[in-house]
C-alpha cells in the first residue's frame, strides 16, 4: 500500500514528532489504516476524520511518548471506568 499524497490528505492534522519515532509511528497509523503521510519537510500528516480515529491516535502518541507513570494513571482510570 502506498502512501497518500498530501493532496489525498485534506484537512489532516500535522504533528510534530521527533524524527526517531516518525517512521515508527507512521507504520502503526498504516497497519491501523489511518490516512497519513510524511512528506519532505519531515512532519507526519494524519487526517483524523471521526472520534474513534483521534481516541487511536492519541493511543498510539502515548505509546510513544507517556512515561511509565502516565501510561499507569491511564489504565487505572479506564478501569474505574
Amino acid at each position: 500500500m502506498l502512501p497518500p499524497t498530501n493532496s489525498e490528505l485534506v484537512g489532516a492534522q500535522v504533528i510534530n514528532i521527533p524524527l526517531a519515532e516518525r517512521w515508527r509511528i507512521f507504520h502503526r497509523l498504516q497497519e491501523l489504516m489511518i490516512p497519513c503521510c510524511c512528506p519532505r519537510d519531515g512532519s507526519l500528516h494524519v487526517q483524523i476524520s471521526n472520534i474513534q480515529t483521534a481516541i487511536l491516535v492519541r493511543s498510539i502518541l502515548m505509546q510513544f511518548f507517556a512515561s511509565r507513570k502516565e501510561l499507569i494513571d491511564w489504565l487505572e482510570q479506564c478501569w474505574q471506568l
